[in-house]
């Protein structure tokens, strides 16, 4: 693999980190972590590999180009395990971190352990499928992956606010909504990227556009109102303006 190759599999997400990094106006996170996060985001991405490698055995199997091949494999393999994986390495990177105390920081962290996972796995389809695949992966899956993360991370920051207040079940219904939205999108997105016919192909594009004019909606809202959404009575209250 090239080395230009390389940075092109690489340059997507490390794009998307700094976007996101940039829009927390608040309280920057410490890079340290940020990069902690990241590496247990490639982490997953390995463990992936052979998770789903084991579960395929024990489902189904369908033709491929077949309804019923890509719902198992989009839903059942590529999205369970996944974001499953994906949410561990965000939780035990960040939960018991003391720089996770304002509502963007899930964002910021759920962003992290996503472009993680959809850097390592650019870089293997990368290297086996070339620049093609590289342009087209940069403006489909590895934003697919970080668009995961900000959801996952809206959750994820409620979830642990809701564990400050000390309400557990709305702290568990969140922990839960923060792997099923992510979950359902990346399993939209396998199907139709999996069936592979020019309507599914059509029906991706327009997906894919919808989630980068919801998540950067989101990300900018959330970022805007992050001054008023410390965990604790003493995060403090800045005023600012978010371009």
């Amino acid at each position: 693999m090239s080395r230009d190759l390389l940075m092109l599999a690489i340059v997507p997400g490390l794009l998307i980190i700094i976007y996101v990094y940039t829009k927390d106006k608040v309280e920057k996170e410490p890079l340290p972590l940020i990069l902690k996060i990241i590496f247990f985001g490639i982490l997953s991405c390995i463990a992936a590999g052979y998770i789903e490698a084991i579960a395929a055995e024990f489902l189904p199997h369908y033709p491929k180009g077949s309804l019923g091949y890509a719902l198992v494999n989009a839903f059942a393999l590529a999205a369970f395990w996944e974001e499953i994986l994906k949410y561990l390495a965000l939780k035990i990177g960040s939960w018991k971190s003391k720089a996770f105390n304002y509502r963007f920081d899930g964002i910021v962290f759920g962003v992290s352990s996503a472009v993680g996972f959809a850097v390592y796995e650019n870089i293997m389809y990368v290297a086996q499928y070339g620049l093609q695949t590289a342009i087209v992966r940069a403006v489909t899956a590895v934003p697919l992956h970080a668009f995961c993360g900000v959801f996952m991370g809206v959750f994820y920051a409620l979830a642990k606010k809701n564990s400050i207040l000390g309400k557990g079940g709305r702290s568990l219904l969140c922990r839960i909504m923060a792997l099923i939205v992510p979950m359902i999108i990346h399993g939209i997105y396998d199907t139709l990227a999996f069936i592979g016919i020019a309507a599914t192909e059509y029906m991706l594009f327009g997906f894919v556009i919808v989630l980068y004019i919801v998540a950067i909606t989101t990300i900018k809202k959330m970022s805007k109102a992050d001054s008023h959404a410390g965990f604790y009575p003493e995060a403090r209250v800045i005023n600012y303006t978010v371009e």
